[in-house]
């Protein structure tokens, strides 16, 4: 049993130091600032292909595939970024069994101290507290004590927080997206294999009770041969990132002056490529992407916001919605939808279709032969005793937001830390599940043409592989 957090050892004579490594950050619109180089090119601005993604650099260490954790009796996490997310998560972490928070970090110290002062609230010693700016974020991956950080922070500095952790002998979860580049995600890859160190999207949404009912009747074979899926994030945030208070700046809102494409494909993508067992026997080979014009947010702004407010100098660029078209190996098909400027309820339509039938939600309905055979939608619930992951069975009530995805997600990934598990998922997925940040945007520039999505997994794809679809530890 191993409790002690690894060191420097793993990084190998020939890595760069931190400091080197995190000189490149996110930076702006346009191919190269996008880490796309190839990608753009003239096969398919002509119409005669996809674009060619840059051959996959030369992997640096071993594969990520299948290597579990080291078991621990206790699991030690810093969080990172403690706003709407990281400060609501804290509670999620407290309340899995054998998990100390020893380390928080935020610039705005007042956070930080409420933080922590929830962390003593729950019985546990009082944590390390980081708030010395917006660097201090490297010293906390220094310390010692730390076996995971956990990232809630804005998306621009996801990367380089990652690549801290990393270079730090800490395993890293991190919120969505995992960076904003394509050059960023391979850095991330590399880092993973040559450090011996996890690095995960932490997507609750593949943690659903819906997603992972249907993950187990697709892998059951409900569905017959899958065809299709579709994912999205459609969600009305113009109030929210228009809000003087609920972002801490506006960081949001200004990835809409900068981009054209889907900003936060994850949460779709990341449950029909489980579904259809992307990286694990199938992959995802090009994305096709399309955008209306941006007019939702100038709107909400002439309609909302007063005379002389920072925002009146902004412009933006951001289709309010893109719709893009993601292919297989096997030659299935992914709809993916963003839409965050403009009134919708709630959706991130969620659906799988193969040769036995179809599973739609939002409402959840299904219709799947032999089982139904008069063309109406039928009770999707009723599947619930035989198919509900077993995670849902032992937490059938479970804590925090999002219906208890949230927690799910926080109680799984500890269980597999503490007891020397294979992660759920891995940085390959994680790259996989945000390549269409900047493809889309590529995309959309190129008038559609499709962009290339690389293998991240050097070839490890092809192998069949467990995922969260996960047999209960004894």
């Amino acid at each position: 049993m191993n409790d002690a957090a690894p060191g420097n050892q793993d990084r190998g004579q020939d890595s760069p130091s931190r400091r080197a490594v995190l000189r490149t950050t996110a930076g702006v619109a346009g191919a190269a600032g996008l880490g796309l180089g190839a990608l753009s090119g003239t096969a398919a601005a002509a119409g005669t292909g996809p674009a060619e993604a840059p051959a996959a650099p030369p992997r640096q260490g071993r594969t990520m595939a299948g290597v579990p954790f080291e078991r621990r009796s206790t699991v030690r996490v810093a969080i990172v970024g403690l706003g709407n997310r990281g400060g609501s998560m804290i509670d999620l972490f407290l309340a899995v069994p054998d998990v100390r928070v020893v380390a928080v970090c935020d610039p705005v110290k007042a956070k930080a101290e409420q933080a922590a002062a929830k962390v003593v609230r729950a019985g546990q010693p009082s944590p390390a507290i980081h708030a010395g700016g917006e660097n201090d974020y490297e010293r906390l991956c220094e310390r010692g004590d730390i076996d995971l950080v956990y990232v809630a922070t804005p998306w621009d500095v996801h990367f380089a927080m990652a690549k801290t952790a990393m270079l730090n002998g800490k395993h890293v979860g991190v919120e969505c997206p995992l960076a904003m580049r394509l050059d960023e995600l391979w850095e991330l890859v590399d880092l993973s294999e040559r450090t011996r160190r996890h690095c995960m999207q932490l997507e609750n949404c593949c943690y659903g009770r819906n997603e992972m009912r249907v993950l187990r009747m697709a892998h059951a074979g409900k569905f017959g041969e899958l065809l299709h899926g579709a994912g999205a994030y459609n969600h009305d945030l113009r109030g929210l990132m228009f809000s003087p208070t609920y972002y801490e700046g506006p960081w949001r809102r200004l990835w809409h002056t900068r981009l054209r494409g889907d900003l936060y494909p994850n949460h779709g993508f990341g449950p029909v490529a489980n579904y259809m067992d992307v990286n694990r026997g199938d992959r995802a080979v090009s994305i096709s992407s399309f955008g209306t014009p941006a007019l939702g947010l100038a709107e909400y702004r002439e309609a909302n916001m007063p005379p002389g407010d920072p925002s009146w100098k902004e412009t933006y660029i951001e289709s309010d919605r893109t719709i893009s078209m993601v292919q297989t190996a096997k030659g299935r098909v992914i709809r993916l939808e963003h839409d965050v400027s403009t009134p919708h309820p709630y959706s991130r339509i969620n659906s799988l279709g193969g040769t036995k039938g179809v599973f739609e939600d939002y409402p959840a309905r299904i219709y799947i032969e032999p089982d139904h055979d008069d063309d109406q939608w039928a009770d999707f619930s009723a599947y619930a005793d035989e198919f509900d992951h077993w995670l849902w069975k032992e937490h059938a009530n479970p804590p925090g937001g999002h219906g208890g995805m949230d927690y799910i997600m926080v109680y799984r990934l500890m269980q597999c830390m503490r007891l020397g598990l294979v992660p759920d998922f891995d940085v390959y997925d994680g790259a996989t599940w945000t390549a269409p940040v900047p493809l889309s945007h590529a995309s959309i520039k190129a008038k559609g043409a499709p962009q290339r999505i690389p293998d991240f997994t050097r070839g490890e794809w092809t192998r069949a592989r467990p995922g969260v679809d996960s047999v209960r530890p004894e």
